[in-house]
C-alpha cells in the first residue's frame, strides 16, 4: 500500500468508525461494519458491509438512512460515492453463523 493510499484508508475508517458510533446509537441491532477496498480502483472498488446481530433486526432496520449516513460521513472527507447502493451492503452474525460456523473471515471473502 501505497503512503497515500494508507493516508486515506486512515481517513476512511476515521470516517466509518463514526457512522458506526450513530449507527449503534440510532439502530436497533445494529452491531459494527467493515470495509474493503482496491485502491487501483479507488473510489469504485469501495465497500461497506455493514452487520446487525439478527436477521429480524435487520429486517426492521432503516436502510436507506444507514445508506445515507455512510455516504455523509465519506463525503466529509472528500469521496463522493454517486450510487451509495452499489458500495453498502448489509448481513447479520446470525446468517454468519448459520452459514459460515461463525467464522466472519471466511464469508467476507466469498
Amino acid at each position: 500500500m501505497r503512503k497515500t493510499d494508507k493516508k486515506i484508508d486512515n481517513a476512511i475508517r476515521v470516517a466509518l468508525t463514526e457512522a458506526c458510533e450513530v449507527a449503534q446509537g440510532e439502530s436497533e441491532g445494529f452491531m459494527w461494519l467493515t470495509h474493503f477496498v482496491n485502491y487501483n480502483a479507488f473510489p469504485g472498488s469501495l465497500s461497506v458491509v455493514c452487520v446487525y446481530d439478527t436477521n429480524a433486526h435487520l429486517a426492521k432496520a432503516d436502510l436507506d438512512s444507514m445508506r445515507s449516513l455512510i455516504k455523509k460521513k465519506l463525503a466529509s472527507i472528500n469521496i463522493d460515492l454517486k450510487d451509495i447502493r452499489r458500495h453498502v451492503s448489509f448481513d447479520t452474525e446470525e446468517t454468519c453463523k448459520i452459514e459460515n460456523n461463525g467464522k466472519w473471515q471466511e464469508r467476507l471473502q466469498a
